[in-house]
Order: structure tokens, then sequence, then C-alpha cells
């Protein structure tokens, strides 16, 4: 894999409050370029949802309404996320569920494509015994002893994904060939939202 053919690629994670449909309290993006993760150069926020944050959602991520009292709100940080994610292809673990949050926070928007790791990694690793991203990074064995922070923030899990996203590459000659077996049909096409999303 030449990883200088890559577009400009953004790893995306979010975080949300438990309601149905979630309101976010934490986005974060993590570049890739040059074929390694650039966490130095992501965009990371927490937000204050206009709704509180459920008891089972803190059980996930630990955030609770307390940590994000004093964080801006959507309609304060929507324009710079927009303007981060515009034109640029993003990549999530089970992408379609961070793809429709953001395409309902962010009216308008449409990134240049989508990689989704988890349709990826069905492909890639047809023996792995679960597809979750915690499964996954250990049947690939990927050292997580950089990354800061946690998991289930979405900090920690971009970077992460970044990492299982740059081993699954490896396994394909070129870009044509990872979009090939990675970007879900009609992604682009918003479907319902996932009611499990933090």
């Amino acid at each position: 894999m030449d990883f200088g053919t890559w577009p400009h690629l953004l790893v995306v994670d979010v975080e949300g409050n438990g309601a149905t449909p979630p309101d976010l309290v934490e986005v974060a993006a993590v570049p890739i370029a040059a074929g390694r993760p650039v966490p130095e150069s992501a965009c990371r926020t927490l937000v204050r949802p206009p709704r509180p944050i459920t008891r089972f959602a803190t059980r996930v991520h630990r955030i609770t309404d307390q940590d994000v009292a004093g964080a801006p709100s959507w309609e304060e940080v929507a324009p710079a996320v927009h303007a981060h994610l515009r034109h640029t292809w993003i990549a999530a673990h089970n992408a379609g569920v961070d793809y429709n949050v953001l395409r309902r926070h962010l009216p308008g928007w449409k990134p240049a494509g989508v990689i989704d790791t988890l349709r990826l990694a069905r492909a890639t690793y047809p023996a792995a015994p679960r597809y979750t991203l915690d499964a996954l990074l250990a049947y690939a064995a990927i050292p997580l002893t950089g990354i800061g922070g946690r998991r289930h923030r979405a900090g920690f899990d971009a970077h992460a994904t970044a990492l299982l996203l740059l081993d699954l590459a490896r396994h394909y000659p070129s870009w044509d060939a990872l979009t090939a077996a990675a970007v879900p049909p009609r992604l682009a096409s918003p479907r319902h939202e996932e009611p499990t999303l933090w």
C-alpha cells in the first residue's frame, strides 16, 4: 500500500447523551498522514447537549453533565466542525452510526467518501471471532500504549480506529482496492440512526 496516494482522511468518533435521537457530547477527528495517525492535529471537543446525559451513556463513556456544563453548545462548535470535515474522506468503526448522526447535526454536510473499518475488517479478517473495535484491536495485536485518554472517549476511539485502519490497509495493494472493500453501499443516503449510540 502506498499511503502517499491517499486523499485527505479523518478518522472520526462521536459520543452521545443516550437520548433518542442522540445529542452529541463529544466529537473527535484524527487525521492520517503518510501512513500514521496525527493526533496532535486532531479536532476534539466536548459539547454541552440540550438534554441531560443518561446514566447508561455515562456508564459507557464516563462523561457526566458536570463534565460538559462549561462546554460549548453544538450551535457554537458546528461551524468549526463542519469546516474541518468538509470535502474530506472520513473513516469510523461501524461508520453508518457516526456518519448519520453527523449528517443530522450538520445539515448540508457530505464527506468526499466514507470508510467503514467494521466492513473492511470483515473482508480482511474472515476468521476473527468478533468484530467489535476491542476484539479487532486484540485480534490484530495493535498496541494502544501511545494513545492518550481512555476507551469510549471520542479522541481515544478515533485514534484506535485509525491504527486499526492502517493495519487493515496493509492487506490491500492500493487505495482503490481498499475502498472497494471498505465503502458501504448507499452510505451517502442517510438511513435511520442506530438507537444504541452513546
